[in-house]
C-alpha cells in the first residue's frame, strides 16, 4: 500500500499573482481560522518591460514570465492542488497583446490567468494583509507599489473585514515609473529624475488626497508590496531578506523618508552593492521611494506597518471561503 503523507486528506489552494514585474505563487492547506503555506515561489519576471513605450509586452518579457509560470505549473500538479486561482494585473490590463498572451500561457502551461481589474487588485491586497493594520480608531490607509500601478485603498477596519470607503488606482508602479522618468529626462542626474519622480507620482494621487478625511488623528498605513519590504530590510540593515522579521514590522515614517533619501542619492552602482537591493532590484526601489514618500505626504502616518504579504493571501481567504472570484 503506498505511504500516505501526514495530510493525506487536506486540501490544498493555490493562488498565482502575475504583476508588471513579479511572478508569485502560495499554495497553502487551510489550518484553523487560516491557513499554512505548504509551497511558494517568487521570481522577478519584469513583464512590463518597455511597455511604457511600446504599448506591448515584449517578446523577451514574455519568454521570461512564461519560464517561470512553467514551474508553478509543476508546483500546481505535484502539490495535487485542488482549488486556484491565478490573476494578472497591470501589464496585462495595460498591453495591446495582452489577450494573446493569457491565451499562449494557457496552451504552454495549462494555467488560466484572469485579467482582473485594478478595483479588485486594491479589494484582494487588503484581504491578504489588513490584519497587521495597527489598532485604532478611524479610517486607515491600505497601499500597495507594483510594477506597473499603484493601489490606495481607505479602509474602516472596525469590523473582522474591512469595509473599503474608497480606492485610487494610480499609472505608475516601480517600473512604469522608472521608464517614463528615464525615457523623459535620461539625461539628468540622479537626483534631478527622483525630483521628477516624486513630481508625478504627487500628481497621480491628487484627485484621491482632495477625497480623503480631513481633520483624522492618528493615522494608521499598512504598505503591501516589494517597497516597503525592501526599505524595511535595509532599515534593519539585514545581510538577506528575512520574512519573519520584516513581515508585521512597524517602521517611524521618519526613517522611511530617511532610507529613501538615502537610496536616492546613491548611484546605481551604490545601490546594488546593498545586500537587500542587489543588481535586480537597484534600479527600480527609487521610483518606489519616490511613490512612498508622495503617499507619506497625503496620508502623514506615524509609523508605516510592512506586510510581505497581499493579493495572494487574499485570493487564497476567498478560496478558502468558498468564493472563487
Amino acid at each position: 500500500m503506498p505511504a500516505r503523507g501526514r495530510w493525506p486528506y487536506a486540501k490544498h489552494y493555490a493562488a498565482l499573482d502575475l504583476g508588471t514585474n513579479n511572478c508569485r505563487l502560495l499554495i497553502a492547506r487551510p489550518q484553523g481560522e487560516g491557513f499554512t503555506v505548504v509551497d511558494a515561489f517568487s521570481r522577478i519576471v519584469r513583464l512590463g518591460e518597455g511597455l511604457s513605450a511600446s504599448g506591448q509586452l515584449s517578446d523577451a518579457a514574455i519568454e521570461r514570465t512564461i519560464a517561470a509560470l512553467r514551474v508553478c505549473a509543476d508546483k500546481l500538479k505535484r502539490r495535487n492542488v485542488t482549488l486556484a486561482r491565478s490573476v494578472a494585473t497591470e501589464a496585462c490590463r495595460r498591453a495591446s497583446n495582452g489577450s494573446s498572451f493569457i491565451e499562449r500561457v494557457y496552451r504552454e502551461t495549462g494555467i488560466v490567468l484572469d485579467i482582473i481589474t485594478a478595483e479588485e487588485e486594491a479589494r484582494l491586497a487588503v484581504l491578504g494583509c489588513h490584519a497587521l493594520l495597527e489598532p485604532g480608531d478611524g479610517p486607515a490607509l491600505v497601499f500597495d507599489i507594483g510594477g506597473g500601478s499603484t493601489e490606495l485603498v481607505l479602509i474602516d477596519a472596525s469590523e473582522p473585514v474591512p469595509q473599503v470607503l474608497d480606492w485610487h488606482s494610480a499609472p505608475w508602479g516601480v517600473v512604469s515609473l522608472t521608464e517614463a522618468i528615464r525615457a523623459a529626462h535620461g539625461d539628468a542626474d540622479h537626483r534631478a529624475q527622483y525630483a521628477r519622480m516624486r513630481e508625478t507620482a504627487s500628481a497621480s494621487f491628487t484627485g484621491f488626497a482632495k477625497r480623503l478625511p480631513k481633520g483624522v488623528t492618528g493615522h494608521r498605513l499598512l504598505g503591501s508590496s516589494g517597497t516597503v519590504t525592501t526599505l524595511a530590510s535595509v532599515h534593519l540593515g539585514l545581510d538577506s531578506y528575512d520574512r519573519s522579521r520584516v513581515d508585521g514590522l512597524i517602521v517611524p515614517s521618519s526613517e522611511m523618508r530617511s532610507v529613501s533619501a538615502s537610496l536616492a542619492d546613491m548611484d546605481l552602482k551604490q545601490r546594488s552593492r546593498i545586500p537587500c537591493i542587489g543588481r535586480e532590484r537597484a534600479d527600480l526601489v527609487v521610483a518606489g521611494c519616490a511613490i512612498l514618500e508622495s503617499i507619506l505626504d497625503i496620508w502623514p502616518a506615524h509609523r508605516l506597518g510592512i506586510a510581505d504579504r497581499g493579493i495572494r493571501e487574499g485570493i487564497l481567504r476567498r478560496l478558502m471561503q468558498g468564493e472563487t472570484a
